[in-house]
């Protein structure tokens, strides 16, 4: 739109709204027109993200045809990356030694206690 078409259309906004109300009603426009851009925003980058990730699929695929052996640097370089997306979702948890799996036990009861120092009295 060009400066003319702007001004034509702020002069009838005027004449309709009147002064009083053409301030919020421009409010509430730029509040819409923001939203709508925001969501188209998001809208973009899901269908992108959806996008790569069918490409990393199907690349996946390529490479599991072939047994994983002579592999294209495409192929090579989404298998990585599906490796290194796979650690960092399900990261490895460290092996506990007896001593450690010992202290994270779950604390006897005070009923389980009170009995186990009965029978060491006996």
């Amino acid at each position: 739109m060009g400066f003319w078409e702007l001004l034509l259309i702020a002069v009838i906004a005027l004449l309709v709204l009147g002064p009083e109300r053409l301030p919020g009603a421009i409010r509430s426009t730029v509040k819409t027109v923001r939203s709508i851009k925001q969501f188209g925003a998001q809208m973009q980058a899901e269908l992108s993200e959806n996008l790569r990730v069918h490409e990393l699929h199907q690349k996946l695929k390529d490479a599991e045809s072939k047994n994983l052996l002579n592999l294209t640097p495409e192929e090579q370089a989404a298998l990585d990356e599906l490796r290194a997306a796979a650690k960092s979702v399900n990261p490895p948890s460290p092996q506990l030694t007896d001593s450690e799996a010992n202290d994270t036990a779950a604390p006897k009861s005070a009923a389980t206690s009170r009995s186990a120092d009965k029978k060491h009295e006996n």
